[in-house]
């Protein structure tokens, strides 16, 4: 499958990208934006969403943008509806 049909987690991106090659681990990377650890834990688990502000704070550190870090949030979610959404049923306006 196709990165566009089956994005990754964010939490997946920010460790093969950035924690593991640096050798940061998910405490220090906590420490470092000021939140608590199980924030950066659960998001490298995929418990939970990236949130504005941790893109915000993620961005600050790692020299990116927010943007970055939401757009990979708000592709993985589409993705999961996209694939348990039937909206087969919805009639667009146009054709009304």
């Amino acid at each position: 499958m196709s990165l566009l049909k089956n994005p990754s987690h964010p939490g997946d991106v920010l460790a093969a990208l950035y924690l593991k090659p640096l050798g940061i681990s998910a405490i220090a990377l906590a420490k470092q934006l000021n939140v608590p650890r199980t924030r950066i834990e659960r998001l490298l688990k995929g418990e939970t969403g990236l949130s504005a502000d941790t893109a915000l704070r993620l961005s600050a550190f790692f020299g990116t943008t927010p943007e970055f870090w939401l757009n990979l949030q708000r592709a993985h979610d589409l993705a999961l509806a996209r694939a348990s959404t039937d909206v087969s049923g919805i009639t667009p306006l146009h054709a009304a």
